[in-house]
């Protein structure tokens, strides 16, 4: 047996490993997911609904899968499924098929509710595991909320316009938008890509590995000589607290000390706000200014990755918000611009700030270096 304690603290590799050589089943995990769920829950609220006989069932599966030889890359491990996405989705199809197992829908926002900065469920509001009082951020809340509690080593999520980067830099984790269109997107505009929230870069690579079977991309040795790095608190217009600019620009600093970056400090990206565009998109009536927007910044990146291998900002220009909800607070202002643009990116933790609120750094890689992306990620976080 695993004791819940223990399975908590096992990332979704480690789970794979344990499986693998049959020190551990996946039936074991899986009752020991449960049983995390059952005792953590009540309080969390990260799952809509729970799984229990078909995650058992499909834990006896990579039992027998793993008895026959079949090399499962990651047997055995439980995963979260964003609520509306279902365990049938085209993401959690590859996940399952590299021996994932789905133990529930994590929460979203109600629809028709604003800036989706929460996570509902018919038992009130989805907690930030960091601290009750905050919401986990959204919409892929439920997600970050069971990743960071450890119910989960993975979950999945979906990224419209921050969705699973804000939630992820609000509990403390990471959260992986790959390129749009590498996966089915989740709206007909193309702006909401599938992604994963995790507790490590190596869990997420191996989401990746699951999901996108046909890349010809090669992994980042850590020989890797220093990445070049372009900061920005704004991209030029989003209203940054000064205290998460300076936990994240520390961040960035602390990369730049272990000689993983050099900084363009006589660089700046200056975008235009792509809130218009976006809802227009969005909607399916850019207007002939909103093509202008997209035009104008799509040619302002495509510079800055012609002289740099990385754009490096807060994740969200605010701290974690209360259950009210955020307010007039756009907290999708430094994340938006990427779901348009269609780059890569990635929310790390970074720190706190001084009244302890959690904040995360963006890293966003040209399209398609999703590796390289994940490669400078685990280096990152492994210098800190």
């Amino acid at each position: 047996m695993i004791t819940t304690r223990k399975y908590a603290a096992l990332s979704a590799v480690d789970i794979a490993q344990l499986v693998r050589c049959g020190a551990a089943t996946a039936v074991d995990v899986a009752a020991a997911a449960l049983a995390c769920i059952r005792e953590r829950d009540t309080e969390l609220r990260a799952f809509t609904e729970v799984w229990a006989e078909q995650a058992l069932a499909r834990a006896a599966q990579v039992d027998a899968q793993v008895a026959r030889g079949a090399r499962l890359p990651l047997a055995g491990a439980p995963i979260g499924v964003k609520a509306g996405e279902g365990p049938d989705s085209h993401q959690n199809s590859l996940l399952v098929a590299a021996g994932c197992v789905p133990v529930g829908a994590t929460s979203r926002p109600r629809t028709g509710q604003g800036w989706q900065t929460y996570g509902h469920t018919d038992r009130g509001p989805t907690v930030n595991p960091l601290n009750p009082a905050w919401s986990p951020g959204g919409s892929s809340a439920g997600s970050a909320a069971a990743v960071a509690a450890g119910l989960v080593p993975l979950a999945t999520g979906s990224d419209g316009a921050g969705s699973i980067r804000i939630p992820a830099a609000w509990c403390g984790i990471i959260g992986f938008k790959p390129t749009n269109g590498l996966l089915p997107a989740r709206d007909r505009a193309g702006l909401n890509t599938p992604g994963v929230l995790s507790r490590t870069v190596a869990d997420a690579l191996a989401y990746l590995n699951a999901v996108d079977t046909k890349s010809s991309e090669a992994a980042v040795p850590d020989s890797t000589p220093a990445l070049t790095a372009v900061w920005s608190d704004t991209l030029g217009y989003a209203d940054t607290d000064p205290s998460v600019a300076a936990v994240a620009r520390r961040a960035a600093g602390g990369l730049v000390a272990a000689g993983l970056i050099t900084l363009h400090d006589d660089a700046e990206l200056t975008l235009l706000d792509p809130g218009s565009a976006w809802t227009a998109l969005r909607s399916g009536s850019p207007s002939p200014d909103d093509i202008e927007t997209i035009t104008v910044n799509d040619a302002r990146l495509a510079d800055c990755f012609a002289r740099a291998d990385l754009v490096l900002t807060p994740t969200t220009p605010y701290p974690p918000h209360g259950h009210e909800g955020p307010g007039p607070r756009m907290s999708v202002a430094l994340t938006w611009a990427f779901n348009v643009s269609g780059h890569p990116a990635i929310s790390l933790p970074a720190g706190t700030t001084p009244q302890g609120q959690p904040v995360g750094l963006q890293l966003v890689a040209p399209p398609h270096r999703e590796r390289q992306l994940l490669g400078i990620a685990a280096r990152a976080l492994s210098a800190q």
